[in-house]
């Protein structure tokens, strides 16, 4: 099945989607690699129209329609990436695009897929039952099915993101690419190898949804569960991406939730730039798989830019806990005048700043003359909050640090 995508067909999709899709830039970044330990250079697919290289596929596949099929009318179904792809070269190139997406993805992708004014139809609770829809209805309605990975030409416009990035660093030991359904690191795997260098590709997957990572190693796929990552949270991998990627001996590894989210911050913080979940699983790797790239020269696929912004807030909210930096505290005081005016000088004068405040004195064990006063602070990191803890209970106030 691996003959169904030659590095011809990636070098002629590469060249029929010029133009429309971004040559995004290819970045090194000083913090990370030294954060990781390794040479590291971000290939920012994000800065796609659509926010992902879901486009790259996307528009080869559309553009290798016949006047026939073009005329019909194509189909997808995606958790949001795929489906503004699909939807945006549709409208650019006059084809109708019907677009079914699960129920619970993200508010922010539905409203951008709708935007490409494709129909869009909210249907199943997983990613399978959206699929098995959109099959029906494509047969119903004698549409063009655009799946989102495993489709010779859409694993072939996937793979140009490869020839970009070797052609600015031949020299790169490793490429790393999320995997969903698998295309991205599928075309990418046939890419480099084409080109006949040195680079090795190396999947990623997150670890609730590793479904690639225990088909390759012989094991029954065993996936679930709530992730920010849903981009990638695939449950039936492609056949095609999965013969490939056993054709090149690609690696997939696993990576857990919480390192996802601290990717996401860290490409925010450091890089200024917004990252999905999916999209920051290369770099999540990396902190998950520290001694498998020291040293090496890697080249990491920022897939996606499509975030719901509520999520990350929490994403960037949470990530100050774990770092210290925002600190949750509950204080005694006395019930009486200027008590809790007293408290929030202290903390103002250890440096702190007071985020939130709830007083409390009825839902509470303490004396009836005493309240219990609930605090988020913000401090400048760990120490500093550890000092603001003892200082109040140096002038007397009983405080109590909830942990995480």
């Amino acid at each position: 099945m691996t003959g169904a995508v030659p590095f011809s067909a990636i070098e002629a999709a590469a060249r029929r989607i010029a133009g429309r899709v971004s040559s995004t830039p290819f970045v090194a970044s000083r913090t990370l690699s030294e954060i990781v330990g390794a040479d590291i250079r971000i290939k920012l697919e994000n800065l796609q129209f659509t926010a992902s290289f879901k486009e790259r596929g996307a528009a080869n596949r559309l553009l290798t329609l016949s006047p026939e099929e073009a005329g019909r009318g194509v189909i997808a179904m995606s958790a949001g990436n795929h489906a503004q792809a699909v939807a945006y070269h549709a409208q650019e190139l006059g084809i109708a695009a019907t677009i079914v997406m699960p129920k619970a993805t993200p508010f922010t992708k539905v409203s951008r897929t709708r935007h490409h004014k494709a129909r869009v139809l909210l249907e199943g609770e997983t990613l399978a039952e959206a699929a098995a829809f959109a099959h029906d209805l494509a047969e119903k309605e004698n549409l063009v099915f655009v799946h989102p990975y495993d489709d010779p030409a859409v694993v072939a416009g996937q793979g140009s993101v490869a020839l970009e990035m070797l052609a600015e660093a031949p020299d790169l030991d490793f490429l790393v690419a999320p995997v969903g359904g698998g295309g991205l690191a599928a075309g990418c795997a046939v890419a480099a190898a084409g080109l006949g260098g040195r680079t090795k590709v190396v999947g990623v997957e997150v670890e609730s949804y590793g479904a690639m990572a225990q088909k390759l190693a012989g094991h029954p796929v065993a996936v679930g569960g709530p992730t920010i990552a849903e981009g990638i949270a695939v449950r039936d991998i492609g056949a095609l991406p999965e013969a490939i990627l056993r054709a090149q001996s690609v690696e997939v590894l696993t990576t857990p939730e919480d390192l996802i989210e601290r990717a996401v911050i860290l490409l925010a913080e450091i890089e200024k730039t917004v990252a999905e979940g999916a999209g920051a699983a290369g770099l999540a790797a990396l902190l998950a798989h520290p001694d498998r790239f020291r040293d090496k020269k890697v080249g990491l696929v920022l897939s996606g830019g499509n975030i719901d912004t509520r999520t990350l807030a929490n994403i960037l909210m949470r990530g100050l806990v774990r770092d210290g930096r925002l600190i949750h505290l509950t204080v005694e005081i006395a019930d009486k005048p200027g008590a809790l005016a007293e408290l929030t000088e202290a903390v103002g004068a250890l440096g702190g700043n007071i985020v939130e405040v709830q007083h409390q004195r009825f839902f509470t064990a303490l004396p009836a003359n005493v309240a219990a006063v609930e605090l988020i602070v913000e401090a400048q990191d760990e120490a500093h909050g550890a000092r603001i803890v003892a200082g109040l209970t140096a002038r007397g106030m009983r405080t109590v640090r909830r942990n995480v």
